[in-house]
């Protein structure tokens, strides 16, 4: 999913992520919303010149866990969490 928006405008890659089915579309979404946000009060970038620059997903923090099993015995349960990050610049 990140590879479809990488490369893109801004408007459409927000238009290719609103009709992904996919669940992690709307984390991705709220994330490039955003990083466009960040452009237009930080660095007083136009909306209409921005482009999704880089597009990677990172391995985030692991919670460990424990589900207990029979005869008084436990197995680990690996949570895993990933960084969502999305870098966009002028054209």
């Amino acid at each position: 999913m990140l590879d479809q928006v990488r490369g893109k405008s801004v408007d459409e890659a927000f238009a290719i992520l609103q009709f992904l089915p996919n669940h992690s579309a709307t984390d991705v979404y709220k994330v490039l919303n955003s990083a466009v946000a960040n452009a237009e009060n930080n660095f007083s970038l136009d909306r209409e010149d921005l482009v999704v620059a880089e597009a990677y997903a990172n391995e985030g923090p692991t919670l460990k866990r424990f589900r207990p099993r029979a005869k008084g015995s436990a197995s680990p349960i690996n949570k895993r969490t990933s960084h969502i990050t999305i870098v966009v610049k002028e054209k």
